[in-house]
C-alpha cells in the first residue's frame, strides 16, 4: 500500500474520532503508530513525544510531523499533518455553519457536559501509561509532581520547567551518576 495514502488515512481517523485534543489522542496514536503498523519503537515513540511537547503549537500536530517525518521526511510530515489538521478544520466549519440553530439547545449542552468527564480520562489514561514507560517509581514520582505543581498553582512557564529539568539530567548524569557506579 502506498505509504502516503495509509499514513494520511491513518492519521484522518485519529483525527475525527478523537475528542478532546491532542492529549487524548496519545492512546489511538500509540496503538496505530507503534502497536499495529510498527511505524516506530516504543522508546522512539516517547522520544517523539517528549520533542512535540516541547515545540510550540499543537501536540497532535507536532507528533504526526514528527512521524511523517521519521517515515518519509518532509513529504511525510506534511502528509501526515494534513491527516491530523482537516478532521477538526471540517468539523469546526460545520460546527460554525450550524452553530447559531443549535447554541441554546439544552440537548446540545447536557451532551458536552457528559462529554467532559470522558474527555479528563482520555488525557489521564496516556499520563499514567507513559508514567510506566518513562520509569517513573517511588523514589522519582517527585519530579513530575513538583513542574505539574510549578505551571499549575505557580503560573511558572512549561519552557522553564523544561529547561530546569533538561539541566537537572544533565547534572545529575554528568556528576552524580558516574559516582552511584
Amino acid at each position: 500500500m502506498n505509504i502516503y495514502l495509509d499514513s494520511f488515512r491513518t492519521f484522518f481517523h485519529i483525527g475525527l474520532f478523537t475528542i478532546g485534543g491532542g492529549y487524548a489522542m496519545i492512546p489511538l496514536i500509540e496503538a496505530e503508530v507503534v502497536e499495529k503498523r510498527q511505524w516506530v519503537n516504543k522508546e522512539d515513540f516517547l522520544d517523539l513525544m517528549a520533542v512535540a511537547q516541547s515545540c510550540p503549537g499543537i501536540f497532535a500536530v507536532n507528533i504526526s510531523i514528527f512521524i511523517g517525518y521519521k517515515l518519509r521526511g518532509t513529504r511525510g510530515s506534511l502528509t501526515c499533518a494534513l491527516g491530523t489538521i482537516l478532521p477538526s478544520f471540517l468539523i469546526i466549519l460545520g460546527i460554525a455553519l450550524f452553530f447559531q440553530q443549535f447554541r441554546d439547545n439544552a440537548w446540545v449542552e447536557r451532551i458536552f457536559k457528559g462529554i467532559r468527564p470522558a474527555v479528563v480520562a482520555l488525557i489521564a489514561a496516556p499520563v499514567f501509561k507513559m508514567g510506566k514507560s518513562a520509569r517513573v517509581t517511588l523514589t522519582n514520582i517527585w519530579i513530575p509532581v513538583l513542574a505539574a505543581l510549578l505551571i499549575w498553582q505557580f503560573g511558572v512557564s512549561p519552557i522553564y520547567v523544561i529547561i530546569l529539568a533538561g539541566l537537572g539530567g544533565f547534572l545529575y548524569g554528568h556528576f552524580i551518576q558516574p559516582h552511584e557506579n
